[in-house]
């Protein structure tokens, strides 16, 4: 990780991009609303609560989250990290519109990871803007 570490730092960032270390605190708080939140989903579907359509968009979320770090620090790809934080922005909008109306809790809950997410496909998209 030391090199995918010194290759993102050498990066041509935004003034407004945060310090690397802000990263893993942030995290830290929204794996567990998303460990709490989706877990809930996939217990009520478990259940039987709620028809695994309803788990789709969350299940996809999670891959696409969890493949970010392999595209941007694995790989060292920005277009493709790119492209892999949209579809994590458009499957959590998905996901928080489907619960909605079953689990309102569970769509409110992740707002601020739902706000991070926008704010990290901003800078994706501008870091690789930059570094084209």
């Amino acid at each position: 990780m030391n090199n995918s570490s010194s290759w993102y730092k050498e990066l041509i960032k935004p003034t407004w991009a945060p310090p690397s270390y802000l990263f893993g605190p942030v995290w830290t708080v929204l794996y567990i609303i998303i460990t709490i939140s989706f877990g809930t989903v996939f217990y009520k579907v478990l259940n039987k609560q709620l028809s695994w359509l309803v788990a789709l968009p969350f299940i996809l979320n999670l891959i696409f989250n969890l493949s970010f770090t392999y595209f941007q620090f694995g790989l060292k790809n920005n277009i493709l990290a790119a492209i892999d934080i949209s579809l994590v922005l458009v499957t959590l909008i998905w996901a928080l519109v489907v619960i909605y109306p079953y689990v309102k809790w569970v769509a409110v809950v992740n707002i601020p990871y739902l706000l991070w997410v926008c704010f990290a496909t901003i800078l994706q998209f501008t870091v690789t803007y930059l570094n084209r």
